[in-house]
This record gives structure tokens, sequence and C-alpha cells, in this order.
């Protein structure tokens, strides 16, 4: 966007998804770049044609084009596009086109607002602290995703309470519970119970012998209406409190809430459908992430900081659920994670989730990202090239934030699922990578060839926690979530911001592969794989969404579309 022209929250909006839905197009089908620099998508199904002017060609998927036309030569809306590539992909099936057009339409809607709501409030540095504001920069989303906003199910006054993008505030829901029906666990000196009581308020009253169990507002809404939840509350075994205590802040994933002045991040279930998937924690994913925080405390913390010092797990060292009847049984809704917060007002270190940090902002002059404010602020203080310090910034986070995940899972069989948006990264006093975290319960693998280097620590450690699987399942993801997803992510988001060139990036990457490789050898074929395979498995965004597939349930192999993408490094090479 020219600083001269006026903003245009819809149009910018409009203009997001576009790119959005094309790049998972071109991605998804293996669409070459046309050799004239104009994208044309034959759509045979619908007998019909779209065409855009290709603006930045990525030789990692980062593609930007200009606005999308029909022969007629008639503008292509997003909505548009996702009806005529919804009935492409979709053989025939109304249902799919209308669900992809709908979350498309409502993502869009939802973009506009954020856009609106964010240039009309400047962000304020002294009102945040760095690691919330950039939880709250991601305006418009994964740009490999066709519905990054989609939120169905928030009303507009919802939207504004319970959004980052917002910068929305709430206090939590509480309800007094039966100890029969609530079900917990804590590595921490105080049980899951009481530290969760301490943020209610001391003038919230409950019935005697009742434990106090918070909740996002919006999930305490619609878990009433739910027949296991009406029929504790009838039995008098649950009881609805209300709102109390002090705000919290939704960060990037809308349910995980931070407050700069708690020692705790709280992560609740929230049963919209956020991108692809209901957003409700499963009991397995409680379990799981407190066995590594046992484990990391058992001494893999203390092996990682040794190897990695500007590295860490960020844990869930405790977690509060209701049960749908005493004794047990199945899950309510109404459940929290409870999830360290190292990243405290006034807190020296201060992670920055990646996706964030790397998003271009519609609602700022020229739509800069806070990445390329870092790399342009770097090279104007030391008058280097933008392009050389683009390039070092990369090299400098492979080392500090990718390679600890490589050497994880090299030595102990341990997968983290280290896409940016579960990716921090911290910064030095100058704007250079210096370490990272991970965040995310969901997303740990054990490999059976290898995790027996764990036992010492915790015998038997992910046998039972649900992704104890194949190490080529376990390769197949990660070369998505840490290969494609971020590592190579981070070479689009310079590239396509021009702070670098990805041919150069991409044999920087090629380069650490390649060491990573050496180092590790044969404990690590996932380096192998992403530098040697002439394709690489990558998830299909576009294609999942089209077949209403929910990425958190089903078998771990069968809950996303995967497509084969050309690999780069290897064409990089060639």
């Amino acid at each position: 966007m020219s600083q001269t022209q006026p903003l245009d929250p819809a149009a910018e909006a409009d203009r997001a998804a576009t790119d959005n839905l094309l790049r998972c197009w071109v991605r998804e089908t293996g669409v070459e770049r046309p050799a004239d620099d104009v994208l044309r998508l034959e759509l045979r199904a619908t007998g019909t044609a779209v065409e855009a002017p290709v603006r930045y060609w990525s030789p990692v998927g980062w593609h930007r084009f200009g606005p999308a036309r029909l022969p007629s030569g008639a503008p292509a809306s997003a909505t548009a596009l996702a009806a005529l590539l919804g009935v492409e992909a979709a053989h025939g099936d109304p249902a799919s086109v209308a669900d992809l057009t709908g979350r498309v339409s409502d993502s869009v809607r939802r973009v506009t607002e954020f856009v609106r709501v964010r240039a009309a409030v400047p962000d304020d540095p002294a009102g945040t602290t760095p690691f919330l504001a950039a939880e709250q920069a991601l305006i418009t989303g994964h740009p490999l995703h066709p519905t990054p906003k989609s939120r169905e199910g928030l009303t507009d006054t919802e939207a504004a309470r319970y959004s980052p993008e917002t910068r929305g505030a709430f206090a939590l829901h509480w309800f007094a519970a039966d100890p029969s029906v609530v079900s917990s666990d804590s590595s921490l000196e105080r049980s899951a119970e009481d530290l969760l009581a301490s943020f209610a308020g001391e003038d919230l009253a409950r019935p005697d012998g009742t434990v106090l169990v918070p909740a996002h507002p919006w999930q305490a809404q619609d878990a009433a209406h739910r027949p296991a939840v009406r029929a504790l509350l009838d039995a008098g075994l649950l009881h609805d409190l209300g709102p109390a205590g002090a705000d919290w802040s939704p960060t990037s994933s809308v349910r995980t809430l931070y407050r700069a002045d708690a020692p705790v991040m709280l992560k609740f279930s929230l049963g919209l459908r956020i991108t692809n998937s209901r957003r409700e924690n499963m009991r397995s994913e409680l379990h799981r992430g407190l066995a590594v925080d046992r484990l990391l405390t058992a001494g893999l913390a203390r092996a990682l900081h040794t190897e990695h010092p500007g590295f860490a797990v960020v844990r869930d060292p405790a977690w509060l659920a209701v049960d749908a009847r005493p004794g047990g049984g199945d899950g309510t809704g109404l459940d929290v994670v409870v999830r360290a917060n190292p990243f405290l007002a006034g807190s020296v270190t201060q992670g920055l989730c990646v996706a964030g940090l790397v998003s271009p902002r519609p609602d700022l002059p020229g739509g800069r990202s806070h990445l390329a404010g870092l790399v342009h602020g770097i090279a104007g203080r030391t008058g280097r090239p933008v392009a050389e310090v683009g390039e070092e910034w990369f090299a400098r986070y492979a080392e500090h934030v990718v390679a600890p995940v490589l050497w994880l899972y090299a030595t102990y069989g341990l997968g983290l699922e280290a896409h940016q948006q579960n990716t921090l990264v911290v910064l030095d006093e100058d704007g250079w990578p210096a370490g990272g975290r991970y965040r995310d319960n969901q997303g740990y693998y054990f490999s059976p060839a290898r995790s027996h280097a764990l036992y010492a620590w915790v015998p038997g450690i992910g046998k039972d926690l649900g992704t104890y699987v194949a190490d080529e399942v376990i390769d197949e993801r990660l070369a998505y979530y840490v290969g494609i997803n971020n590592l190579l992510g981070l070479v689009g988001a310079l590239g396509s911001q021009g702070l670098a060139d990805e041919t150069r990036l991409l044999r920087r990457a090629d380069r650490f592969l390649a060491s990573a490789a050496a180092e590790h050898g044969d404990r690590l074929r996932l380096a192998a794989l992403l530098r040697d395979e002439p394709s690489l498995r990558c998830k299909a965004n576009l294609l999942t969404r089209v077949r209403g597939m929910d990425e958190l349930t089903g078998p771990l192999e069968a809950q996303s579309v995967y497509v084969d993408i050309a690999n780069p490094l290897v064409e990089v090479r060639g």
C-alpha cells in the first residue's frame, strides 16, 4: 500500500485473501511459473479461467500477485475465486464449495475489521510487552491458508472482545465444581486448583467444598448448552458463578490467554472452527504437556541448555478439567492447561511469535512487517546493505532457533511441531536472533527408534501419549512444519518482502542442513530428506479445507491432505 493512498481495509483484506488462495492453488496443484509473469488458471469444471499478474515469484511458494480477473476483465474477488476453486477441487460436492466460500468470506470480513481497528488505534509499545505485541501482530494470518482468520460462531461483538488482532481483553468466567467431577494434575509446588483459584479475586463466592474452574467466557456460554454440562448443573455438581478477576489478553492462538503480571498463561478449550479445527483440548494433550514438563525437569532441560543455551521449551506444568460424571468419563469442554509465562512485563527475555514477526501489516504505512523493520533498522545503524543483513539474520535464526529442534530430534527422538506460530525467537539488543522457544502441548512426537534415550530420565516416556509413531511419519511431519513452514517460510518472508535474495537464502539453508546431517548422521535422516529428496510432502491447507478435515482428530497419519511439491533446495543446487 502506498503511503500516499488512503487505507481501504476491505480492499486490503480482499487482496490478502486472494493472494492466499492463489498461493495455495499454485502449491497444491503444481502450477509452474508463467513465462510472461501472468498467472492463468484454466478452471474446467466451470468452463472459465482466472488471470492475475505475478508481482513476485517465490521459489518456496510465498508469491505475490496483482488483482485477479475473469476472462471478461471483471475483477474476481476472494469470495468469487474461492467458489471457482472450490468447484474445481470439490468434484461437484456443493456442501464443500459452500463451506469453503463461506469460510473465506468470514475470514475476509474479519480481516477487514482487524485492519480498520488497528489503523485507527496505532501500536503503543508502552502499553504492552514485546511478547504480546508479536502475538497480536498476525493481522492477515497464515499466508498459505485459504481461511486463516475464519472464526465461525463469533458475533462481531464477541470478535472485538476475544480477538488478539483487536487487542481484546476480558475477565475469565468461573464455575464451581464438586471434587468428584474434577480431574487435575500438577508438577508445581501448589496444586492446579490452588493456583487457578488465585486468579478469581477475593470477592467470588462459591459453595463450600467446591473447586473453582476458570473458562474462556465464550466457551462457558457454549458449554452451558451441552447435555453433559447441563446435567452437572442440574445435579448441583457444577455451579455457574460468572465473570471475575482481572482481564486477560488472547494470544495468536485465540484460546491461550496472557497477563503481563501473571506467572502462567492459560490455554482453554474453545469450540470454534479456527482455520481447520475445533480448538478443544483433548485429554491426551493435557497428559502429554505435563509429561514433557516432568521430562524436562528430570534432566532434558539441563541437557538442552548445555548444548543450546539460548533455546528452551515453554512448559505446561499443570492442568484441570471437569468430567462428564463423578469419577471420570468424557470431557465437557471445561478444561484448562496451565502454561508457564517466561515473558512477564519487565523480563529481559521476550520471545516473539515468528508468524507475527514476519507477517505484513496492512494497517501500517507501507504494510511493513516487524521483521522488515528489524532488518532495515540493523542496515541503517550499520551501513550494510539490506540484503546482506537479511541473509545474516536468516543464518543466525537457523543457528539459534532451528538447530536446537533438529538436535532434540536427532539426539533424543523428540520431535517438535515447530511451525512459525509455535516458534518464538529471542532477539538480542540489536535485533539479531539470539535464541528461541517452542510452545504447544499438541505437537510432541516420540520416535520408537530413538526415544529410549529419554528413558533414563522417565522410563517409557511417550509410549502412552498418542504420538509414539514411526520415524517415517515424524520425518514427514517435521519436514513440513520445521522445514517447509518454518525454515523455508522464513526464506519466503525475507524474499517476498525484498529483504534478501531467496536463491542465496536457499543456499544458506542447504549449507545449514548439510552441516546438521554431517553432525548427526543417521540419527537425523530428516536433514538429508530436506536436502536431497526431489519432492517434499507438504500440507495442503486448501484441499484439507475443501475435504472438511479436522487436523486435531482422527489418526495422526490422516488428519490433513498432503501433496508433493518440488524441493527448492534440490532445485537451487541444480
